[in-house]
């Protein structure tokens, strides 16, 4: 695998490598909200929009290498 490489080159905007953390923190309130909703009898549960904003997560999106570097094509 070391000589294997990404078909194409997009990477994400900022230096952050992965949102795992955001997303996990993210639906972990949003089950605990839920959960509490459900215990008092309100079945009007919420949505994860609701709950976080995706715009405070680590990175920014992901864009499209015009002249990809090497360093960024490997997998």
């Amino acid at each position: 695998m070391s000589r294997s490489r990404r078909k194409t080159p997009i990477t994400g905007v900022t230096t952050a490598d992965t949102e795992k953390e955001n997303k996990r923190k993210a639906n972990r309130k949003l089950r605990r909200l839920n959960r509490i909703k459900i215990h008092k009898g309100d079945f009007n549960l919420f949505q994860v929009r609701e709950i976080s904003n995706v715009w405070e997560f680590d990175k920014d999106g992901k864009h499209y290498l015009k002249d990809p570097v090497k360093r960024y094509l490997t997998k």
